[in-house]
């Protein structure tokens, strides 16, 4: 892959064929993880009423579902108030679905506009911002998955079953990188 231009309103990149089959792979997976946590959702008669839509009100169990999805209110770790559990398990319900729905939808931009095969990819400004969100999804899934810290190094020694996957993570960093660079005007 080159890097990200822009050209006026538009954006432009090029992947090859396993660049691209790498990118529609991780973002599929991702959105499929997602669009599960989505079906988990309560059914409840005030959401068929009113036409709110509410989603779970407890935090993920899986770690990358709980970095994709952090909660919307930090409860203190010593003695959380009850009233507070309320509130942050209220505020989740309520907007969840809402995030769910961005995130879904930004993977879906990334698998419209990525062929399968590689090539061109022209996207307008709006796309472009939806890569941006999913391939940042995709790296903090990854992250997550590998455990990466700011004090990991940039390579780990063969040995280490991560390594090829933070070689991954890398290029997907660079990627997002060069992206946000092409739509600074």
């Amino acid at each position: 892959m080159k890097r990200w231009i822009r050209d006026g309103d538009v954006v432009i990149g090029r992947l090859d064929r396993q660049e691209a089959a790498v990118v529609r792979g991780l973002v599929s997976q991702i959105q499929d993880m997602l669009l599960a946590r989505a079906e988990e959702a309560p059914q409840d008669e005030l959401a068929e009423l009113t036409g709110i839509r509410t989603g779970p009100s407890e935090a993920p169990d899986d770690p990358i579902l709980g970095r994709l999805l952090p909660d919307f209110h930090r409860l203190d770790d010593d003695a959380p108030d009850p009233d507070e559990v309320n509130s942050a398990a209220a505020l989740r319900s309520l907007h969840e679905p809402e995030l769910l729905d961005h995130k879904t939808g930004a993977a879906e931009i990334v698998l419209q506009t990525c062929s399968p095969d590689g090539g061109e990819i022209r996207l307008s400004i709006g796309e472009a911002e939806a890569w941006l969100a999913s391939l940042n999804d995709v790296r903090l899934a990854l992250g997550t998955a590998l455990d990466v810290t700011e004090d990991m190094p940039d390579e780990l020694p063969p040995e280490d079953p991560r390594s090829p996957h933070l070689g991954v993570y890398h290029w997907l960093t660079w990627v997002q990188d060069t992206l946000v660079d092409a739509m600074m005007p």
